[in-house]
């Protein structure tokens, strides 16, 4: 099976000083090919039994008594495509977030804004025969995080795609469509193709929406080839 060639002109450079922590991250000498194994191309992988009945409902996944997420109710929908945009079925897509106010739940989280006790933050789901994928959630806000002096996140969405074997795992950020600090992040500036960028941006998908509850947005994700989705665990470096 052969492979679109990846277009490097569109993904980011190793080294890129505006977004610090590409200093240490990035390769100080020549890339080396190295093929992979073939226990790495086979397995483990995840069994598709792991999925409850709401692992795509962040809403309502970390609940409790009967409570939901606060925030702006949003559907999140798109497919998985190859390089040949054909679907990707069965692969398995995790999806982890900030909540409404911006503050992610973990134990080494610094932001101030306050947590949200019905909002876990992550959640994952199945693709179907045509690649498709969906979940529930609240639309997460900015944050700042200690880059530059006052350095802001956009609000996003984390990606995680995994493939029909343990090495086949590919991570990327969704950003919302309409909001002006993307163009203003320092890790999205280090994507040198506008195309590029505007193909992590989700756009509203009216057609989606479920009136008087929650607004859509669609995001598709291509796996390889030349137009591929930017990543975060290129080889390259970058994260």
């Amino acid at each position: 099976m052969s492979y679109f060639q990846r277009d490097r002109e569109r993904h980011p450079p190793a080294l890129t000083p505006a977004y610090k922590t590409s200093i240490l991250r990035a390769p100080r000498h020549a890339l080396l090919s190295l093929p992979t194994t073939l226990s790495e191309e086979t397995g483990p992988v995840f069994g598709h039994d792991m999925i409850g009945p709401l692992d795509n409902d962040l809403i309502r996944n970390f609940a409790k008594d009967g409570g939901e997420a606060i925030g702006q109710r949003i559907v999140v929908s798109g497919r998985v495509l190859d390089e040949a945009r054909r679907p990707v079925r069965g692969a398995l897509v995790e999806f982890w977030q900030a909540n409404a106010g911006g503050r992610y739940r973990h134990r080494k989280e610094s932001y101030l804004a306050a947590l949200d006790p019905n909002f876990g933050g992550c959640g994952r789901c199945i693709t179907d025969d045509e690649g498709g994928y969906a979940f529930r959630t609240v639309k997460p806000g900015a944050y700042p995080w200690p880059n530059g002096v006052n350095d802001w996140r956009p609000a996003h969405i984390h990606f995680s795609v995994f493939g029909h074997a343990f090495a086949q795992r590919l991570v990327t950020q969704m950003y919302f469509e309409g909001d002006p600090m993307i163009w203003q992040c320092p890790i999205v500036r280090t994507i040198p193709d506008a195309s590029a960028i505007e193909q992590l941006v989700a756009l509203l998908d009216r057609r989606a929406t479920i009136p008087m509850d929650a607004l859509a947005y669609r995001f598709d994700i291509v796996l390889r080839g030349r137009r591929a989705t930017m990543f975060e665990n290129r080889p390259e470096g970058n994260g």
